[in-house]
């Protein structure tokens, strides 16, 4: 039998741990060592990811800078927060799938800790919990025309009664690091996207979309000069009157001056209105306003093109 000297066996554990020095923080064979965070779940939050200018609804004075990433292979949501008035506040947000919960711990300057925690639905993001002061508070995170609005409100007595606590939009930054020429083209873009958008929810009669982008003193000019404004609008599509087997817009032309976007191009409409049939090929005009709570399209025209 084959003996250790005490000598032997200290040489042979020192040697162990040279080549080995941490084996316990090296993961078992066939187990990733981090989670890779690529499930939808992880990025439905991911629509706040930006650099941000921010707004408050009815103010057209920027009140804060916001930057959001993702961080940790895509797993955290860090928000670094800087308002014009030395108010800085950071928050860390991750989705928690042992729970299916979003969590959210925001932090300020000021000392101010808070812990909320929601899910997502219909495509928004609802958070609540309670502040330091113990009040109940809900905050509601939407995606708006390649913009986020941010809603906050607070309750003193238990949920019966709710009060605004904050409006928010968080917009593209157009600060001087970010050259002109690129967040004009990111606008028309933006312009673009949105007036698709816009034709498709008239082709499908949906009002809800219709509603969000038209600006409530929305007109359209016809090339009779007959002339319809927002309700008069959806109240048409509310009827289902009409129909549309084509509603599609080519030679697209989006110009920007400002805050104020010019689309133009060829449409054509084919469908079914009061059980006729009809045909029309149009030249419009389409004008729409950048605004605190996003791009809003404000003013139609469109002049028939004959065949």
């Amino acid at each position: 039998m084959r003996t250790f000297s005490l000598r032997t066996a200290i040489f042979l554990v020192l040697a162990w741990c040279l080549f080995d020095p941490m084996p316990s923080l090296t993961a078992p064979a066939g187990q990733p060592s981090v989670i890779a965070c690529t499930e939808a779940p992880y990025h439905a939050f991911d629509f706040w990811i930006g650099d941000w200018d921010v707004f408050e609804i009815g103010n057209s004075a920027k009140v804060a800078h916001a930057r959001i990433d993702s961080i940790l292979n895509g797993c955290v949501l860090r928000e670094d927060y800087r308002a014009n008035n030395g108010y800085e506040g950071q928050s860390f947000t991750i989705y928690d799938n042992s729970r299916n919960v979003w969590h959210q711990t925001w932090v300020t300057t000021q000392g101010t800790l808070l812990e909320i925690e929601g899910k997502t639905e219909n495509r928004r993001i609802v958070l609540s919990g309670r502040n330091q002061k113990g009040e109940m508070v809900r905050g509601t995170w939407e995606p708006v025309n390649g913009e986020v609005h941010e809603v906050a409100v607070k309750s003193s007595d238990g949920g019966n009664t709710w009060q605004p606590w904050f409006d928010i939009m968080f917009q593209s930054h157009r600060g001087t690091d970010k050259p002109s020429g690129d967040a004009d083209e990111d606008a028309k873009q933006t312009v673009a996207a949105l007036d698709a958008e816009y034709q498709e929810a008239v082709k499908q009669n949906d009002v809800q979309t219709m509603d969000r982008i038209l600006s409530d003193d929305f007109v359209l000019v016809t090339s009779s000069g007959k002339t319809y404004n927002k309700v008069e609008l959806i109240e048409e599509a509310k009827s289902g009157r009409i129909t549309y087997e084509h509603q599609e817009d080519t030679d697209k032309t989006v110009r920007l001056w400002g805050d104020t976007a010019v689309v133009t191009a060829n449409l054509w409409e084919k469908g079914v209105q009061d059980g006729k049939p009809f045909e029309y090929k149009l030249w419009f005009s389409d004008i729409y306003r950048r605004t605190a709570s996003g791009w809003r399209y404000v003013f139609g025209q469109s002049a028939y093109r004959p065949n």
